[in-house]
């Protein structure tokens, strides 16, 4: 892709991937850039939310404030890690639904097990509240446990 875009006294090339910029080139997009450009910018935003270019791309805006600009691409790196935080939130969802799954326990039982109630287990289950590491930890444990003696047991 060719753009109007030009970097001074910078060795990469407009044309390089976003990635490979240095701050510098990312300084001169949000300031100097065209629409293609900002579109390459938000590609690499939401591949990597928290990565290098949406922090350049965030202390850029910072630094030069650019009308317009600014808070088009400070709207793109919110969006896209807001997207990235729901995604993040189901697949935790998806994990302690499974946890539950493999136990063979009921759900009272699998909250009884790792220390939280039925009511807060279903929270976790549907994604409404993430559960902390320590639980997590805890639920693969007695899932393993559970899954283990269920095998023995039937062997």
């Amino acid at each position: 892709m060719t753009t109007s875009l030009k970097f001074r006294n910078i060795t990469a090339s407009p044309d390089d991937p976003v990635e490979t910029w240095p701050f510098e080139g990312i300084l001169a997009a949000v300031e100097r850039g065209t629409l293609p450009d900002w579109r390459r910018l938000a590609a690499a935003i939401r591949a990597d939310p928290w990565g290098p270019v949406a922090q350049q791309v965030l202390e850029a805006i910072r630094l030069s404030r650019p009308y317009g600009t600014a808070e088009l691409l400070e709207g793109v790196v919110e969006r896209a890690r807001k997207l990235a935080t729901d995604s993040e939130r189901e697949d935790v969802a998806a994990e302690v639904r499974n946890l539950v799954a493999r136990s063979g326990l009921s759900k009272r039982d699998f909250a009884e097990r790792t220390g939280t109630s039925r009511s807060r287990l279903s929270t976790y289950m549907s994604g409404k509240v993430v559960p902390s590491a320590a639980l997590m930890v805890r639920m693969r444990r007695v899932a393993l446990r559970t899954s283990e003696t269920a095998t023995h047991a039937a062997g």
